[in-house]
């Protein structure tokens, strides 16, 4: 951005919008509007000036990052998309308490804690953009094109138009942290906090306002006066009436009640209380409520005489505000304390005791996570008994149940609610993505073992149901009935059983037969297999011809006799005789047995004739 301009680079048009004077008397207005006027003079005036200035200074901020990230994008179409984009989400963010919810998770997160409100009566700043627009038709004609000059504006005015939008969004909780007298007057202390790192402990982190006239009218003390209560340290729990000292009252612990002794602390009995499932349900539409027993709970408490006769006594119950107990004898929660000027203040109406799902937005998301997260298990276990039932291996199982595991672990912190912020961030970037991811691959899987259509089906359908038979007592822990949410998630957490009856039957809808029977399907841009001829039909071997009839044996010739040898006399050849004939050989006769050879007795038959 710093070099040569170019006719695609919009960086020096959108900077010379956001360097206009009413972009910078927006700035300036939006700054001390936020830090100054909002602390003195708190109400709708200052919250509707703060929308107004920030509409004029988005867009031209918004142009200007889109030019920085992309620097060939040209000025007119930067600015268009910031009008449109700062138009739309302020509109949505204001009319739907889940966008704002949204919306203050995601600033939290850039921005460190942060709270977006629904009101559909800030829409009526809307025009404010047209002021927007103006200032971008005067400032295209003079784009900022030395580079010194572009880089001095960055500097000077960029970082203090994204610390005022920042800071637009910051927003800190009342605390009633104790109560105290001082000379014999009524003094109380308010804190600020937003969640567990920032709530205050004790009366000396919170700011101490004094009544003059037995709690009628306050005023903020003096440095002196809060030096002189800050070092009384903490409140008391049990105080008496100065002029009945048999009449005491004390502070329960971890308990949204105060106690009355009328013989002077021997027995008890309830003066006031909000019961401790009435108190969780209320507590619950605070935002960022954190640990009910600790911040819902009365702390200390002062009495003294009250100006027309008879007692007060004022009771700080911290995020619930002051308890009044007037002179008549008569409770009433009054909430916290406000500056309306230096010597006046009023006080902020506290919070209905009985409320129904419009302030419990983030209970509703709660509330959805844990059935979407129970149908999710129905599925689960739906697809691992239909690959093993298929001959897949069991190790799909074992992988969504681990994610079933993760996501409840997430949700069962998530519940506590310590940060709202957080919350929504979990429930969106975690327990969300690990359901459907994991819904997701079962199915996948279990078709990869060529299931049917039909029971994919009933597969999402079983989810659905067991999603909305956990939903039904939620929906009536969101309206009130049953108060506690333990309760609410025990009862939701029933739905489980007739699911897992419906996982089984699911799962039998699956055929092993048809497991893997198109593991490995032809593609179609496969070239086809050539196709061989067929063989010819055998053919029988031709019989092979009869040999011919051998002829008759031919008996050999004689051989003839030896020829005289030469050297013989021959009166020696007339007396030769011829060679006998070799005799044959004859076989050995068998060796003699050891044992006699029992014959036959042939009679003789010369012995019969004679």
């Amino acid at each position: 951005m710093t070099g040569s301009a170019t006719p695609q680079d919009g960086a020096p048009t959108t900077l010379s919008w956001l360097c206009h004077p009413a972009t910078l008397f927006a700035l300036a207005l939006l700054l001390v509007n936020d830090h100054v006027l909002k602390a003195a003079f708190p109400g709708p005036v200052t919250g509707k000036l703060s929308d107004v200035a920030g509409l004029v200074l988005a867009p031209p901020l918004v142009a200007v990052l889109l030019t920085l990230l992309l620097p060939r994008l040209p000025a007119r179409r930067a600015a268009s998309v910031a009008l449109a984009t700062v138009g739309a989400g302020f509109a949505v963010v204001k009319s739907s308490g889940y966008a704002a919810e949204l919306a203050s998770s995601a600033w939290t997160v850039l921005a460190g804690p942060s709270l977006v409100r629904a009101d559909w009566t800030d829409l009526f700043t809307l025009p404010a953009l047209g002021l927007a627009w103006w200032s971008w038709r005067r400032s295209r004609r003079r784009p900022v094109r030395r580079r010194t000059a572009r880089l001095v504006r960055m500097l000077v005015v960029l970082p203090p138009a994204v610390f005022a939008v920042a800071a637009t969004s910051q927003y800190q909780y009342p605390y009633a942290v104790g109560t105290a007298l001082l000379d014999g007057h009524p003094a109380i202390s308010i804190g600020v906090g937003y969640n567990d790192r920032t709530w205050p402990e004790g009366p000396a982190d919170g700011r101490w306002s004094i009544s003059q006239d037995g709690g009628n009218t306050w005023r903020p003390a003096a440095d002196g006066e809060e030096q002189r209560l800050s070092r009384q340290g903490p409140g008391q729990r049990q105080a008496c009436v100065p002029t009945e000292p048999q009449r005491c009252y004390r502070a329960v612990a971890e308990h949204l009640r105060v106690e009355q002794s009328d013989d002077a602390g021997v027995t008890w009995q309830v003066a006031w209380e909000v019961s401790d499932a009435r108190r969780e349900g209320m507590a619950r539409r605070f935002a960022n409520p954190g640990d009910i027993r600790r911040h819902f709970a009365s702390r200390d408490l002062i009495v003294y005489p009250a100006a027309g006769g008879g007692h007060e006594v004022l009771v700080a119950n911290g995020r619930d505000g002051i308890l009044h107990r007037r002179a008549d004898g008569g409770w009433q929660r009054d909430g916290f304390r406000h500056h309306a000027g230096p010597d006046d203040g009023g006080w902020t109406e506290p919070p209905a005791l009985d409320g129904g799902l419009g302030s419990r937005d983030t209970d509703l998301q709660l509330a959805l996570a844990l059935a979407l997260t129970l149908g999710v298990t129905v599925t689960v276990l739906a697809g691992h008994l239909a690959i093993r039932r298929g001959g897949g291996p069991r190790w799909w199982g074992v992988a969504g149940s681990g994610a079933i595991v993760v996501a409840g672990i997430v949700l069962a912190g998530a519940w506590g609610r310590n940060d709202d912020s957080s919350t929504g961030m979990a429930l969106l970037f975690v327990v969300l993505p690990l359901n459907v991811v994991t819904a997701t691959a079962m199915l996948v899987r279990v078709s990869y073992q060529d299931a049917l259509t039909r029971w994919s089906g009933w597969a999402l359908t079983g989810l659905l149901l067991t999603a909305l038979l956990s939903l039904v007592p939620l929906v009536g822990w969101l309206g009130g009935n049953p108060a506690q949410s333990r309760v609410a998630v025990a009862l939701a957490l029933l739905a489980l059983v007739p699911g897992v009856l419906l996982a089984v039957r699911i799962a039998r809808l699956y055929d092993p037969a048809r497991a893997f029977g198109r593991r490995y399907p032809p593609h179609p841009s496969d070239p086809p297999y050539p196709q061989y001829p067929p063989h010819p039909p055998a053919v029988p071997d031709r019989p092979y011809p009869p040999y011919p009839p051998h002829p008759p044996a031919v008996p050999d010739p004689s051989y003839p006799l030896d020829p005289p040898y030469p050297f013989e006399p021959p009166d020696r050849l007339s007396s030769r005789t011829p060679p006998a004939p070799p005799t044959p050989p004859t076989s050995p006769a068998p060796p003699e047995s050891s044992h006699p050879v029992l014959r036959p007795s042939v009679p003789d038959p010369s012995a019969e004739s004679g």
